[in-house]
């Protein structure tokens, strides 16, 4: 195991961000709409996360869901978005962008990383869904990104720890390898033993009841029924259990 793993949480509420830093988390990253893989994040969330929280904060910078080969008024809405997060406080950005056959788009995620200066840039889990990781892993090194987050591409990283493994040693320490999806407490020394990662991301969201007492049951307002009254919460025993499980560095 690593002597030190650093522990970042996904969150999308400054509850969710709150209840992180008390649970012993080194960062979280701030996303909107998590049901759609997360996107980017109000000006206002961005703001208030950061006077709440003194940990690291990331921004993911992703401007619909669905897949990761945008428009070009989607990319300016993308350097538009990262200069928005810098003059916010954030510590960083998390982006990624792939071209059509599934490779790195290099120059724009350059100029993504470029634009965040000097913030720090993780290429996220676009990157399991390229069609050669280890191309991808050179892709990404070349942009200046400084790290990479993974599941090995597969769902989760159980199923992906043979080739995160394969990533950590062919990152050569050129690129952090950080590995994230589907991971629990009772996994985690397991993970950590076989793949040699220092970071790892994490969900740990739970349901938590909603305080409506009157509900209109004929009504949906989303596109998934029923989720008016479903409310999902990073919890701090949740974060605490995996906190005890390793020990994370601080950012």
């Amino acid at each position: 195991m690593a002597e030190q793993v650093l522990i970042e949480v996904c969150v999308d509420s400054v509850a969710s961000a709150a209840a992180a830093e008390r649970g012993g988390a080194a960062r979280v990253e701030l996303c909107s709409s998590l049901i759609e893989g997360g996107i980017t994040p109000s000006a206002g969330m961005i703001e208030a996360v950061r006077k709440k929280i003194a940990i690291g904060l990331q921004v993911i910078i992703r401007p619909r869901g669905g897949d990761f080969c945008y428009e070009e008024d989607e990319f300016e809405l993308m350097c538009r978005d990262i200069c928005v997060a810098k003059g916010l406080g954030a510590d960083g950005v998390v982006l990624g962008i792939l071209s059509a056959d599934g490779a790195i788009d290099v120059p724009r995620t350059r100029k993504l990383v470029e634009l965040a200066r000097p913030l720090n840039v993780t290429f996220h889990r676009a990157f399991d869904m390229s069609s050669d990781l280890l191309k991808a892993l050179e892709d990404v090194c070349r942009t200046g990104a400084g790290r990479i987050l993974t599941s090995g591409g597969e769902q989760d990283c159980l199923q992906g720890t043979a080739t995160i493994a394969r990533l950590v040693e062919a990152a050569a320490d050129r690129v952090v390898i950080m590995a994230g999806g589907g991971i629990r407490h009772n996994d985690l020394a397991s993970l950590l033993q076989r793949t040699g990662v220092s970071e790892i991301h994490v969900g740990l969201s739970s349901p938590v009841e909603s305080p409506m007492l009157y509900r209109n049951a004929r009504v949906s307002l989303g596109k998934t029924r029923g989720r008016e009254y479903h409310r999902w919460q990073v919890l701090e025993k949740n974060v605490r259990r995996l906190q005890a499980s390793t020990m994370p560095a601080k950012v």
